[in-house]
């Protein structure tokens, strides 16, 4: 039986979700992760990362010279999940190319309203994962991995950056490796790994920037980052889908737990760098109203699917 194709309301609102990680990953001591754990898509998320069969390179090469492998590369091909990562993934990649601009504008300009906005975000996202998820958590396992979870995350989130260093294409790969490992863990920011590795303003403003403005003259360090993030991505994604089988409970405490020690960051700002109470408030209810949107938006697709 082949699989039903998602429908059109469905690809734009995972584009939507892609675009709200994309926009998040830019952004220091905020997760990916956390936005697809908001959103309701992050299991799914890791499973379709693991669905990235890369033995299919292997297959196709190997069709050229052994004609029985070409079946082979074609049923890896189509076991990838496409119909989940195609729109994720241009989400992503528009948030990327598009959001640099507006979001590094909003940390130079609004950067207290910015970062209030995010701690709804992270605040509102870790209730409702616990309200969604509750019926799996047992009292006392629940809150040990939440108390491990949360003091890694809240130490992690507090360290200094590393002293920034001549970037070169090894080095920008394997910062690629470690970043976007962090950026699929609720809790753990790619971009704060990459801010204290010493390179996060390089591959901002001299990388990510410079291409938007379609300037190409390190687009190598730029591809050299992402073919380090997708070695990061297609590893790490089969251990979190391993975790999520085997040992469901204490992993999703765990990434609870790192959503919640993930707050310091943009508390800490909040309160280093106090700015009118009104609209600090107002921007920790719009990031509450955005979780509580796609929370209500995501409830009515599974009774539409249990219904159909």
């Amino acid at each position: 039986m082949k699989k039903k194709l998602f429908s059109l309301p469905e690809s734009f609102l995972i584009f939507l979700k892609g675009l709200f990680m994309g926009s998040a990953d830019i952004i220091p001591g905020v997760s990916g992760g956390t936005i697809a754990f908001i959103t309701g898509i992050y299991e799914h998320f890791i499973y379709a990362l693991k669905s990235i069969n890369i033995r299919f390179i292997y297959y196709f090469i190997s069709s050229f010279f052994n004609q029985s492998d070409r079946l082979k590369a074609k049923n890896s091909f189509l076991s990838i999940d496409f119909k989940f990562l195609i729109p994720l993934g241009l989400g992503v990649a528009v948030a990327f190319l598009s959001l640099a601009n507006i979001l590094g504008f909003a940390l130079e300009q609004i950067p207290s309203y910015t970062y209030a906005f995010f701690f709804g975000l992270i605040l509102a996202s870790s209730v409702f994962i616990y309200l969604n998820y509750k019926k799996v958590f047992q009292p006392w396992y629940f809150l040990i991995f939440v108390c491990i979870g949360a003091l890694i995350s809240f130490f992690i989130v507090g360290l200094d950056t590393i002293q920034a260093s001549e970037p070169s294409l090894i080095m920008i790969f394997f910062a690629g490796i470690i970043s976007f490992c962090a950026m699929i863990l609720p809790g753990l920011s790619g971009a704060f790994i990459l801010y204290m590795l010493g390179q996060y303003e390089f591959l901002l403003n001299e990388v990510l920037r410079e291409i938007t403005h379609f300037s190409f003259d390190n687009v190598f360090y730029g591809i050299s980052y992402v073919l380090g993030g997708l070695v990061g991505l297609l590893g790490f994604s089969r251990v979190i889908s391993y975790l999520f089988k085997k040992y469901r409970m204490p992993t999703l405490s765990f990434i609870l737990g790192l959503m919640i020690g993930a707050l310091r960051k943009p508390g800490e700002y909040i309160y280093e760098n106090p700015d009118n109470l009104l609209f600090t408030l107002l921007s920790v209810l719009l990031g509450i109203a955005i979780v509580g949107f796609f929370s209500y938006y995501e409830l009515i697709i599974k009774r539409k699917k249990s219904l159909s």
